[in-house]
C-alpha cells in the first residue's frame, strides 16, 4: 500500500512538472511571432452563416466537376483545414522563418537549412485589412513528394470570406503524379 501511495505521489509530481513546462512554453508564445493563420481562419469561419451556397469545383487528374452546393460552417472549416495545419506559431518554429513586408504583402518564408512543411505564407492587405492569403507547403523524401498551394480571398464589400482554392500534387516514386484541386466561391447575396 505504501508503494502505491508513493507511486501516486511521484506520478502527480511528474504530471505537475510537465504541466508547468507546457504553461511556460505557452506564456513565451503570448506574442505570436508570425501571422495568426489559425486564429484568422477560426474568425472568418465563425462569421459565416450556418449554411452557405457555394459554387464548388473539383479536379482530380484533369477530370473536372462543378456544382452549386450548400455547405455548413463546419463543412467550410474542413475545406480550409489546410490553412490551420500551416500555422507556424509554435515554439519549434519561433526562429525558422524570415519575415518581410513588401508594399501591401506580409511574407513569411522558411529560412535555408530549417525544416518545416510550410515554405511560404503571403498575406495581402488592403486598407489595413487582410484581403487574401496564399500558402505553399512542400514535403518530400526519396520515395514521395507533395506540394500544396492554397489561397483564399476576402470580399472587398465587407472583408468576408469570398473564395478559396487548394491544389495538391503528390508524386510517389515510379508512379505518375496525382493532382487534385478544390475551389469554392461563396454566394452570400
Amino acid at each position: 500500500m505504501k508503494f502505491q501511495n508513493l507511486l501516486l505521489v511521484l506520478l502527480a509530481f511528474a504530471f505537475y512538472a510537465c504541466g508547468s513546462d507546457l504553461e511556460k512554453e505557452q506564456s513565451e508564445m503570448e506574442v505570436l511571432p508570425y501571422f495568426d493563420l489559425s486564429g484568422f481562419i477560426d474568425k472568418e469561419v465563425s462569421e459565416l452563416p450556418d449554411s452557405v451556397l457555394v459554387s464548388k469545383g473539383t479536379r482530380v487528374n484533369g477530370d473536372q466537376k462543378f456544382a452549386d452546393v450548400v455547405l455548413s460552417r463546419e463543412d467550410i472549416a474542413k475545406e480550409l483545414e489546410i490553412f490551420k495545419e500551416a500555422d507556424i506559431n509554435k515554439p519549434t518554429f519561433a526562429l525558422s522563418y524570415e519575415t518581410q513586408v513588401k508594399g501591401r504583402y506580409l511574407i513569411h518564408e522558411l529560412k535555408d537549412g530549417e525544416k518545416g512543411k510550410l515554405k511560404t505564407m503571403t498575406v495581402t492587405y488592403g486598407n489595413d485589412e487582410v484581403t487574401g492569403l496564399t500558402i505553399k507547403m512542400k514535403e518530400e523524401n526519396i520515395f514521395y513528394s507533395s506540394t500544396t498551394i492554397a489561397s483564399l480571398y476576402l470580399s472587398a464589400r465587407g472583408f468576408n470570406l469570398d473564395h478559396y482554392s487548394v491544389e495538391t500534387t503528390q508524386k510517389i516514386r515510379w508512379m505518375e503524379p496525382n493532382n487534385m484541386k478544390i475551389s469554392g466561391v461563396l454566394r452570400m447575396d
